[in-house]
């Protein structure tokens, strides 16, 4: 069994229900409120943790944040490369409107502080058959993409927050590029002309992974009530069932039902489902 580490954001998320997206110059009145563990890192790793998997997370909080290592402890996930940075904890602010969607405020502050030299330690204890999972939110992306792929690590890379830079400086050291939809719109060249396998997500439309072959896989129809971290969770739960020996089809499919759990409830990384809740749901959809 391959074990995943995630080179990651940790952040604070504050969330907030409206009653529609506010426009330029609005003030609205939230009808909830609550805070709670995010970040796209920490999201993939506990999604990744609850599929199954062995996870450790490499990431940077500020000073008196505990309870989100401790959250993300409690999930399964190993905290230990963790560092803590003298600045404050990334955070988010979320608007959430009441079909679902939300609209997000990033602030990156701990999350731009990671050590190369720390990542690089702690790769040392991986290689071929484990997994590495990247995202944007950090200022490590590229060389951590360098550091696990000569480890001889399955590099996975989801390009979010878009940034077309970003994605030219990882790509030579990347395996699987994950994008939605718009985003491979935004970088403008076919999935067979980048060199690398790449599964795109397309919301309530499904996946498509370009790899030897194309493979489909639809989406579960369900009632969503906060979209906020679905991409996070398909990739972490599709990473954990590779990292598990599952073909692309079966992680996949396994993806599509934990988004599916997951844009039912309010949150982020607590909104995760367990693979329990995965297998359930599954066996109910046939």
């Amino acid at each position: 069994m391959g074990r995943i580490v995630t080179v990651g954001s940790i952040n604070a998320d504050y969330l907030y229900l409206v009653p529609h997206l506010p426009g330029p110059g609005e003030t609205l009145a939230s009808t909830g409120m609550r805070r709670s563990l995010g970040g796209k890192g920490a999201n993939q790793s506990i999604a990744a943790a609850r599929s199954g998997a062995e996870v450790a997370h490499v990431g940077c909080i500020g000073p008196g944040d505990d309870w989100l290592t401790d959250t993300m402890a409690a999930a399964g996930v190993d905290v230990a490369p963790v560092a803590v940075a003298d600045v404050p904890t990334g955070h988010a602010i979320i608007a959430v409107d009441p079909a679902g969607e939300n609209s997000i405020i990033l602030a990156s502050s701990a999350n731009l502080a990671l050590d190369p030299a720390r990542i690089a330690a702690v790769l040392e204890g991986y290689g071929p058959g484990d997994i590495c999972l990247l995202q944007n939110e950090i200022n490590a992306t590229a060389e951590a993409a360098a550091l696990a792929r000569a480890r001889g690590m399955t590099v996975i890379y989801s390009a979010a927050p878009f940034d077309t830079a970003a994605v030219e400086a990882v790509l030579p050291h990347a395996d699987l590029l994950v994008m939605n939809a718009v985003e491979a719109a935004q970088l403008g060249r076919p999935p067979a002309a980048l060199g690398v396998d790449v599964l795109v997500t397309k919301g309530a439309e499904g996946a498509t992974y370009h790899g030897d072959e194309v493979t489909e896989c639809p989406a579960f129809a369900v009632t969503p009530v906060d979209t906020t971290g679905a991409g996070d969770c398909y990739i972490g739960s599709f990473a954990a069932k590779r990292a598990l020996g599952a073909d692309v089809a079966q992680a996949m499919r396994w993806a599509a039902a934990a988004s599916a759990i997951q844009v039912t409830r309010i949150g982020t990384a607590d909104a995760m489902p367990t693979a329990d809740e995965i297998a359930a749901f599954l066996a109910e959809r046939g």
